[in-house]
């Protein structure tokens, strides 16, 4: 006998229609996020122009006292001892190093002795002639024997001359074997410890003047004629961001430029009352104010952009321009910042329009923004 059963649903009717509609109702959600994430993102954009004319420039730069000087060895000689240290503070004339002087004392006891024996010889030819020109009056001796008595004594004397200054040049030698501070300084960084060797010429301690300092740029050389018409110059003293900025005492741009680099070296004299405080080694913004005004008309506008816009991977710098409705990847060279914006030296032209979020921009299918 054969039983026959209904199938059962484990689901009644209004559970099923409930989870039905919250089926759809998911589907329709899933569909809308990705008719979303298919829509292109539409990217901010900004039209590249030329810079006013009186922008001016900014460069960085690094201070140097006005006063500095590196005491060299003049003799030569192990250092017997180092009396200074890196940042002590030392007077004039004060002893900064001394170097074994035997061997310029050995010296300057032969050039005394050369200077006896040439006194000695001195005194002989000097009666050897006295004696000579009463033998001539007396009419015992030709002239030709004076003047050989009298040209002897001569020659006696210079060899006189000779020892004293042999001597001198020998006490000048011992008196190099203290090296001494030239002037009231600070020491910036000695060169040299007990024991070594010092030739002639050898740098041993570097000291600077604390009072004075300036700033010193490396300027590009095409920029030098911008710099020369600049309307103000300004140094932003070390600080941060929010350091201060003041106007140089005297501004000297060396008349040369370096083969290699191609730049110009500018100096900036700070006054004492800003000098107060720094140090050599520090670094200074330097920034040239107004200063294509003065070049010329003929001078072309700098281009600038905004510097979030530019997109930096190692080596690279670009941005993406807008070309048709898409946004095309251009390598571009980059000058010095303008405030919140940078300079582009190459690979834009007037008139483009780049886009303000290059990491948006370089996703598949970003578009420009509608302007």
């Amino acid at each position: 006998m054969v039983y026959k059963t209904s199938p059962r649903n484990p689901l009644s009717g209004s559970r099923r229609r409930a989870l039905t509609a919250a089926l759809a109702a998911l589907l329709g959600a899933l569909l809308g996020n990705s008719t979303a994430l298919a829509a292109p993102p539409a990217v901010p954009t900004v039209l590249v122009g030329a810079s006013t004319s009186g922008a001016g420039f900014e460069i960085d730069g690094s201070l140097q006292a006005l006063q500095q000087s590196t005491v060299a060895a003049q003799l030569g000689g192990n250092v017997l001892q180092l009396a200074v240290k890196a940042g002590d503070r030392v007077k004039a004339g004060q002893l900064l190093a001394r170097i074994d002087a035997r061997d310029a004392q050995a010296g300057l006891a032969r050039s005394e002795a050369a200077v006896a024996q040439a006194d000695a010889e001195l005194r002989n030819a000097r009666l050897n002639a006295e004696r000579s020109r009463e033998l001539r009056a007396q009419g015992f001796i030709s002239q030709a024997a004076l003047d050989v008595a009298e040209t002897q004594l001569r020659a006696v004397q210079a060899g006189v001359q000779q020892a004293q200054s042999g001597r001198t040049q020998a006490a000048l030698a011992r008196g190099f074997a203290a090296v001494t501070a030239p002037f009231d300084a600070v020491v910036l960084a000695t060169h040299v410890e007990t024991g070594e060797l010092a030739s002639p010429g050898r740098p041993l301690v570097t000291l600077y003047a604390p009072g004075r300092m300036r700033a010193v740029v490396q300027l590009p050389a095409s920029r030098s004629a911008a710099a020369r018409g600049a309307a103000a110059v300004q140094v932003q003293l070390p600080g941060g961001d929010d350091g201060r900025w003041v106007t140089p005492a005297a501004r000297t741009e060396l008349p040369g430029t370096d083969p290699v680099s191609q730049t110009i070296e500018w100096r900036l004299d700070l006054s004492a009352a800003d000098s107060a405080g720094l140090q050599p080694g520090q670094n200074v913004r330097v920034r040239f104010t107004g200063a294509a005004a003065t070049v010329g008309a003929a001078t072309p506008g700098r281009l600038t952009v905004p510097a979030a816009a530019v997109l930096r991977r190692g080596e690279l710098t670009a941005v993406y321009a807008v070309q048709d409705t898409r946004f095309v990847l251009k390598a571009v060279r980059l000058g010095a910042a303008q405030g919140a914006g940078v300079e582009v030296l190459a690979g834009l032209q007037p008139g483009e329009r780049i886009a303000l979020d290059p990491v948006r921009a370089g996703l598949a299918g970003a578009v420009p923004a509608a302007q």
